[in-house]
């Protein structure tokens, strides 16, 4: 799904970008709820940043990539941790492209979350490559997400990917070892 957001473009540098897991649900300017074999999943946008919810069974899972006030966590390379029975697996980076490149990655993951039926783009006024983007998915017993947040003025993409699932040897978990 794709849509413009009707807001004013504030998280204005990839470098502002801070993590946090389970923090209370955000106002979004967009959400999409997901059902995947069992796992309820709501992406949401807030303003150039992303909120994740996931809720399984008993455990329940909050990921925020956000210019967060007050906030001193910066935007980790990669986290691990555990989430009641479940693994969390975080991992972003940033990428740092020529205007044309970065024109043409931005057309490219548009077009691949906006017609992906797990997937959410809000693009911002005043510029068609100033993004934000979600796309999920169950693969092996894990629930997935990938997300990407556009800033032009500097070429730079922050690229960022998760995996959650149920570790092996907890109940319920997967036979293949997840």
């Amino acid at each position: 799904m794709l849509t413009t957001l009707n807001t004013s473009y504030t998280d204005t540098r990839a470098a502002d970008l801070a993590w946090a897991l389970g923090r209370e649900p955000l106002p979004a300017l967009a959400t999409l709820d997901l059902e995947l074999a069992g796992a309820k999943l709501q992406l949401r946008l807030l303003g150039a940043s992303h909120q994740v919810l996931l809720q399984e069974e008993q455990v329940s899972c909050s990921e925020t990539v956000a210019c967060i006030p007050g906030s001193s966590t910066p935007l980790p390379l990669g986290v691990a941790k555990r989430v009641g029975d479940w693994e969390y697996e975080f991992a972003a980076r940033v990428e740092v492209l020529s205007p044309g490149s970065f024109a043409g990655r931005a057309q490219e993951l548009l077009a691949l979350v906006s017609d992906h039926p797990h997937g959410l783009a809000g693009v911002f006024p005043g510029s068609p490559h100033a993004f934000t983007a979600l796309l999920a998915q169950r693969h092996e017993g894990q629930v997935h997400w990938r997300t990407w947040h556009a800033y032009p003025q500097d070429g730079q993409l922050v690229a960022t990917r998760t995996r959650v699932g149920v570790r092996a040897g907890a109940r319920g978990a997967d036979p293949t070892g997840v």
